[in-house]
């Protein structure tokens, strides 16, 4: 595993779209890495939300070296490590809290706090954070709380997922203080049940050509 720095803005700069990745086979996560690769995106979330999800990351992360594995749902310290041994180079938590926030940094993972309010922006601010995870983005006021957001914390960028569509990706991406979304459309879970790895890599590869 390569141990180069990573910053949460390089996270965020690499493409548009970070996919949101639910594996329950661990058998798919390789070839699923490659066909994300070959459709331009590499940096993958993969979710903490099943008991295969660090075998997953671990896979990617030995046999895939040329994308960078994250581990998604990192709600502790535990989490944290975890995600840490098994390979993962960055990690977004669903909220923030000032011990997930040190565990990330005691582990070397690199992260995106979640937040959904301005005292989750102040308090990630307040420990060093200031590339931000906006989550549920949809459900916590959209667009519009974004641009509500970036007078009093014109210094930080976002990452808005859940809710997060092909159709409303653009209006996110249009935003100044929105450097990438976050969504689980890239990775269909019947394209992963089926196999189906083109249409996984015709999917990132849409992905990888939205403006921002």
């Amino acid at each position: 595993m390569t141990t180069t720095a990573l910053s949460a803005l390089q996270v965020m700069q690499d493409a548009p779209v970070i996919p949101v990745i639910v594996l329950t086979d661990v058998a798919h996560a390789v070839p699923m890495a490659r066909a994300l690769l070959a459709g331009g995106i590499r940096m993958l979330e993969v979710t903490l939300r099943t008991p295969q999800a660090l075998a997953c990351i671990e896979a990617i992360a030995r046999e895939v070296p040329q994308a960078v594995v994250g581990a998604g749902t990192v709600r502790s310290r535990a989490d944290a490590q975890a995600a840490a041994r098994a390979g993962a180079r960055f990690a977004v938590s669903p909220g923030y809290t000032t011990a997930v926030g040190q565990a990330c940094r005691d582990a070397g993972l690199t992260l995106l706090p979640g937040v959904a309010s301005a005292s989750e922006i102040m308090q990630a601010q307040e420990d060093g954070f200031t590339e931000l995870k906006f989550f549920p983005a949809m459900q916590a006021g959209g667009p519009a709380m974004l641009k509500a957001w970036s007078g009093p914390f014109f210094d930080a960028k976002f990452c808005p997922t859940g809710g997060v569509t092909p159709q409303n990706a653009a209006e996110f991406l249009a935003l100044s203080n929105v450097v990438c979304v976050g969504s689980t459309w890239l990775v269909p879970a019947d394209a992963l049940a089926s196999g189906d790895w083109a249409r996984i890599t015709r999917l990132a590869g849409e992905a990888r050509a939205l403006a921002r």
